[in-house]
């Protein structure tokens, strides 16, 4: 378990983390996002003890890194296994012996090395690759080998620092997917941080934007999502383009803001009452299903207009409306 309390990160004048708080339970995937110097890199490198935080705590299983020195420090901070964005492989070592770094310099003997090291490469899909050198393999094979290593030392977390970036889709599936199955696995708590809203949709159970060094909005995936007012479920599920309005009818924005949306709401919202011969077009829509919530978005074209009613009609079916023709009746309301 990974606990963050008022995280504050200064260099000279500038506060590069202003406060932050954040907690990842074990079995947890929580995703970091936020624009280029959010902050994201210092909070990685404050999670794993590589800088020391101005003020505030990082606390792993428990024990807190800001009180710690010295061989504490070294011994609590296998707690942590980090995955770097290109994983700083040794050129002349294989692909076991990369594994088994971390392992040697502990001083393991060669026979636990040995089981360590290929029960790793089972794990993540490399045993036919063991006696490889790191320039014979695939981007997402060296990645591989890096979340491996990262894991050597059986830590309890894993803190992955844009692990997917510059991978191509498919791969970036498949680590993905490893991540995942390691989780459940070894019940870790995963903190990604990311600046790709896929990974976040793919894999993460919360997620947490880091803007100008403070959070600015955190929350389980399943909850943002169905948030209209949210700026993070617009990034998790952004607007598709849509087709020009067929007429001068009214233009709805319709999303999901509850887990219990009908299936067939719209099918169904042609027979609202006092519809009668309006036309309802689809300009755009996303539907889709986020850690099993479906969730979505939809703009609509209706003409000549929709009934008065029709809004609460979508609400009552769990959607969240925008249309300057509902805003009129509400305001004459």
């Amino acid at each position: 378990m990974i606990e963050i309390e008022n995280l504050t990160k200064r260099f000279g004048d500038r506060t590069v983390l202003d406060e932050v708080s954040l907690s990842v339970a074990a079995g947890e995937i929580l995703a970091v996002v936020g624009p280029s110097g959010a902050g994201k890199s210092t909070l990685s490198r404050c999670v794993s003890a590589l800088e020391r935080p101005t003020s505030g705590t990082v606390r792993v299983d428990g024990k807190d890194f800001s009180r710690l020195d010295g061989t504490e420090l070294i011994a609590a901070r296998r707690g942590v296994g980090v995955i770097f964005q290109s994983a700083p492989l040794l050129r002349r070592r294989t692909v076991a012996r990369n594994i088994a770094l971390p392992l040697e310099y502990l001083g393991a003997t060669q026979s636990s090395i040995d089981k360590r090291v290929s029960e790793l490469l089972e794990r993540v899909g490399l045993t036919d690759r063991a006696s490889y050198l790191p320039a014979q393999l695939s981007g997402g094979q060296k990645q591989r080998v890096g979340i491996a290593r990262a894991l050597a030392l059986g830590p309890s977390n894993l803190l992955s620092d844009e692990a997917t970036s510059g991978l191509d889709p498919a791969t970036t599936k498949s680590i993905l997917e490893l991540l995942s199955h390691l989780r459940d696995e070894y019940a870790l708590s995963i903190i990604l941080i990311t600046h790709e809203m896929e990974v976040v949709r793919e894999i993460a159970d919360s997620v947490a934007r880091l803007d100008g060094g403070r959070i600015i909005e955190s929350g389980r995936v399943d909850d943002i999502i169905l948030d209209p007012d949210s700026t993070l479920a617009r990034e998790l599920l952004p607007d598709r383009p849509g087709a020009l309005a067929p007429g001068a009818g009214e233009v709805w924005e319709v999303s999901y803001a509850s887990r219990e949306v009908p299936l067939d709401w719209l099918t169904s919202i042609q027979s609202a009452p006092g519809l009668g011969d309006a036309k309802i077009s689809v300009l755009s829509a996303s539907i889709e299903a986020i850690r099993g919530v479906a969730v979505g978005r939809a703009t609509l074209s209706i003409e000549p207009a929709a009934p008065p009613g029709f809004a609460e009609h979508l609400r009552d079916r769990g959607l969240h409306v925008r249309s300057d023709a509902v805003t009129a009746q509400e305001q004459a309301a």
